[in-house]
């Protein structure tokens, strides 16, 4: 068995995922105690305790401690499993961190896996559907790694109800990624979207995005809008937000999103959007930020050398990046160049899917 301090580092709810994946992984027993005992209130939220419901039934494990408000699990995987799976959250819980949680161990089942999950596809402290669907799985797939996600229906908080359909396909190993180069920005793409609310919405954080981006001299600018008419509008919302990703000569792709909540202003969230991704495109980095801590654990199971270029090394980053140290037995290098960028780097581990 691993023990497992879940106060390390930034202590928050990713080491749970991070450690729990690993484990379904290996077929390792964890224990992971000091649950996100950086955070008020500590203990599992709702979408921490689903997530790892959705991992037990994945990996047919057996868990001790599962309650709301535990700061202490112990996980003993006992095979992955595949097919179709079902995962529901009551609440607003967040699907992306779920994604991020399930997807490693089902890379190495045996067949191709059908997750349906419902929950908040759009919710604060988490990824937005769309960054996972543009920019995250697209770095996944560089691999080798065959991922889809359909989204039904969106969810907001509090009421969530969202609804997508992942679809996995398992892979004999990972190939290396290396992202150290750019190139330049020949266009930026984006969602905006809103539900149960006018559709001036949308539309207004999706002027708000590309007038801003306009300053910087960019001008191949689409950003879709996403609406529906109240008679046809399936979503539980209301709800609204806006992603936003580069496409780049080198097949880079960074992004940025923000939500949008009552009393934002749609022109805000729209702005706040297109300044977080100028913060990034300044830095001239193929990987932006947030996704450099979703990407270390496929870096660790990869088999050769993978390297990014990082528009910064979060606190996210380097916690992930220890776990995966002490749990797989492997060595990261991280550093910072002369521009403030972070470089990433480590020879994988080339993890073998014995069901293949």
């Amino acid at each position: 068995m691993i023990e497992i301090d879940g106060s390390m580092g930034e202590g928050g709810g990713q080491i749970l995922r991070t450690a729990i994946a690993i484990s379904a992984l290996t077929g390792i027993k964890v224990k992971i105690f000091n649950i996100r005992a950086k955070r008020k209130p500590p203990g599992l939220k709702t979408q921490h305790l689903y997530g790892v419901k959705a991992m037990a039934e994945i990996s047919d494990a057996e868990v001790e401690g599962l309650r709301i408000g535990s700061t202490e699990i112990t996980f003993k995987p006992r095979r992955v499993l595949s097919g179709d799976l079902k995962v529901e959250i009551p609440t607003a819980g967040s699907i992306p961190l779920i994604i991020q949680a399930i997807m490693p161990p089902l890379a190495f089942v045996s067949e191709k896996t059908k997750v349906e999950i419902t929950g908040g596809t759009d919710v604060k402290w988490s990824p937005l559907i769309d960054y996972m669907r543009f920019v995250f799985i697209p770095h996944v797939r560089k691999m080798g790694y065959n991922v889809e996600i359909k989204l039904i229906r969106r969810g907001h908080y509090p009421r969530g109800g969202g609804r997508i359909i992942l679809y996995a396909t398992p892979v004999e190993k990972l190939k290396p990624l290396v992202e150290n180069e750019r190139g330049y920005v020949k266009r930026i793409r984006g969602i905006s979207h809103c539900v149960k609310l006018p559709r001036h919405v949308s539309e207004r954080q999706a002027k708000a995005a590309e007038k801003y981006l306009r300053k910087y001299g960019f001008t191949d600018i689409i950003i879709d809008q996403e609406w529906y008419p109240p008679e046809k509008d399936p979503h539980l919302g209301p709800g609204s937000g806006i992603v936003l990703w580069t496409e780049t000569s080198k097949r880079a792709i960074i992004g940025a999103d923000e939500l949008g909540e009552k009393g934002k202003k749609a022109e805000i969230v729209g702005e706040n959007a297109a300044k977080k991704l100028i913060e990034e495109i300044e830095c001239d980095a193929p990987v932006d930020r947030h996704l450099s801590d979703m990407l270390p654990i496929y870096m660790a199971l990869a088999d050769g050398y993978s390297e990014i270029v990082t528009t910064g090394v979060t606190s996210h980053t380097d916690t992930v990046i220890q776990l995966l140290e002490k749990m797989l037995d492997i060595k990261f290098h991280k550093e910072m160049d002369s521009r403030g960028r972070g470089i990433i780097s480590v020879k994988g581990l080339g993890f073998k899917n014995k069901h293949l």
